[in-house]
């Protein structure tokens, strides 16, 4: 027989509670992966005494109110990565760590965590890896008989200066091999970091190796701790850029991604502000929205923007042929439809406008040779 005196505990609804952001993070939950055979929900209830909301459990560490940040050790023997995609202009990159700290709701990179067994949410931001031995693993990859250089991509998955690259210090590490070694690079990142580098890339630009790519989402800073919380502001980062320029190193700016009805509005202003602070080109990528960042994205949009959170997707569809993302190449990055050409020709116009329009400059092949290691006995020849 139920007790009629027998109540459940009152409790906060449960949409709010999952909804609930974290100070300093980008995602809201940790969503299960796609290769995990369970997948996680947090149910809000219990017996009478029981307090769900207090603290974290080990189950559900995206209750915590404050995720604290750990990094281990990627033990991998190889550390460039290959690709075959016509989307992206290189074959080859480097990743120093798996996971971001800066907290992007939207990177792209998110997915790659589940190949991990961690989440693509909270656990992308909190849960990292790094790689020590990525110099090393690089200079034998270079001594290769055979390698023939292109451009090195740094920073296509993850930022390579995000804040635990001030005490590791392997994205500096990985600059002075290709330094060595005369190879070209091109660089993305959204850090002021990247010019602690300064007398590393400066004599590489000098010898037309390498080229630098600040990311810049938009030029609100309310804005921007939203998207990426943990990313140097944006004035910071025109700082950056003009830093970079002033050193003789060609750096221009990404603007990516551009999200219908949350930042699209500020593409003139953002090529003005770019050009102003000494950036050669503009550059900008549409949302993609690929595997577990779908519900990320949503859980996040109805967080920060429940007013607009329905147009916001209206348009995301608009620019994908009424889907949240295709994969196609040739379209992933630019999406399609009206809307999508509307953004575009906006870029276009206004890069032409302030003297932005011409093509960056090729980087240097013909720089690469492979310098004795310590201790080589030199040749007679």
């Amino acid at each position: 027989m139920v007790d009629p005196d027998f109540h459940l505990p009152d409790a906060p609804d449960p949409d709010i509670i999952q909804r609930s952001p974290h100070k300093g993070r980008g995602a809201v939950s940790n969503v299960s992966g796609r290769f995990e055979q369970e997948q996680r929900q947090r149910v809000i209830g219990g017996w009478p005494g029981d307090n769900p909301f207090q603290g974290a459990s080990a189950d559900f560490p995206d209750l915590d109110a404050r995720p604290r940040t750990e990094v281990g050790i990627d033990a991998s023997r190889t550390i460039i990565a290959r690709n075959k995609s016509p989307d992206i202009p290189f074959d080859r990159s480097i990743n120093p760590y798996r996971g971001c700290e800066h907290g992007c709701i939207y990177c792209f990179a998110r997915p790659t965590h589940a190949y991990l067994g961690y989440s693509p949410g909270l656990d992308f931001e909190t849960k990292l890896l790094a790689k020590p031995d990525a110099a090393t693993l690089l200079d034998d990859a270079l001594r290769k008989p055979g390698y023939k250089p292109d451009v090195m991509a740094l920073g296509t998955n993850t930022d390579p200066y995000q804040p635990i690259e001030k005490e590791h210090r392997i994205t500096r590490e990985v600059l002075q091999v290709l330094s060595d070694f005369g190879h070209p690079l091109s660089i993305v990142t959204k850090s002021a970091l990247v010019t602690r580098d300064i007398d590393i890339l400066a004599p590489m630009a000098a010898r037309g190796l390498v080229s630098v790519a600040i990311s810049i989402t938009t030029l609100d800073r309310h804005l921007a701790r939203i998207m990426e919380p943990r990313a140097a502001t944006p004035g910071r980062r025109l700082d950056v850029v003009h830093a970079l320029k002033s050193e003789g190193i060609p750096v221009h700016v990404l603007a990516a991604p551009i999200i219908p009805a949350i930042n699209d509005g500020e593409i003139e202003a953002l090529v003005e502000a770019s050009a102003e602070a000494g950036a050669r080109g503009v550059g900008h990528i549409l949302l993609r929205l690929p595997h577990e960042i779908k519900e990320q994205f949503r859980e996040w949009l109805e967080q920060h923007f429940p007013d607009r959170a329905d147009r916001v997707y209206s348009l995301i569809r608009q620019t994908r042929d009424g889907d949240l993302y295709r994969a196609e190449w040739g379209e992933r990055m630019r999406g399609s439809g009206p809307y999508a050409a509307l953004i575009h020709r906006r870029f276009e116009v206004a890069k032409k406008r302030v003297g932005l329009a011409g093509s960056f400059p090729s980087l240097r092949m013909d720089r690469f040779v492979v310098p004795p290691r310590a201790g080589d006995q030199l040749s007679l020849l």
